[in-house]
């Protein structure tokens, strides 16, 4: 349910945390949870070791009004959990499509965080998409879980690089139509 508009992205309520635009405060939690490689390794463009600066441009380029990419923290503060528990992001696509991505750091790993948050963005459906699309490294079985578990059916095979591992890595792709 979007309760809010915040710089033209809107906050996103889920059940035990609020997803909402990255703040320059969050620098310090990012970066811990960027900075581990377990992360890193799951996603395509975070670097390991991190470089520095990297989180000051990762906010800068979530703050910037051009951007491709709204990206928002999973911020459970108001329920008692961390105020940075991971990250969600849709980028546009063109034909009324975005694409889904997200991390959450390892101390909430197994605890049901992606998919509250994935199944948040596709109710929300900030973008206005009428197809979502997600892509998972295939040695990450979990991610494949929440995507499929959210209602994504598997496209295909493709391959992605990984900027924290300097290859390119299997991957799966998923699909997922909102609206006709």
């Amino acid at each position: 349910m979007i309760i809010d508009q915040i710089t033209n992205q809107p906050l996103v309520e889920a059940a035990r945390f609020i997803l909402r635009p990255v703040r320059k405060s969050d620098a310090g939690l990012l970066e811990m949870h960027m900075g581990d490689e377990r992360v890193a390794r799951a996603t395509r463009a975070i670097a390991h070791p991190l470089p520095p600066g990297a989180t000051e441009a990762f906010i800068a380029r979530a703050q910037r009004d051009e951007r491709t990419d709204d990206i928002w923290v999973m911020d459970g503060s108001a329920s008692g959990l961390a105020e940075v528990l991971g990250v969600v992001w849709l980028t546009r696509m063109d034909r009324d499509q975005s694409e889904i991505n997200f991390w959450v750091a390892p101390a909430f790993w197994n605890t049901g965080l992606a998919s509250e948050a994935v199944r948040a963005m596709i109710k929300a459906n900030p973008h206005g998409a009428r197809t979502m699309f997600a892509e998972v490294f295939q040695d990450n079985p979990a991610s494949a879980r929440v995507v499929t578990n959210a209602g994504f059916e598997y496209l295909g095979d493709a391959e992605a690089f990984s900027v924290a591992r300097g290859v390119n890595v299997p991957t799966w792709t998923y699909v997922k139509k909102l609206a006709d």
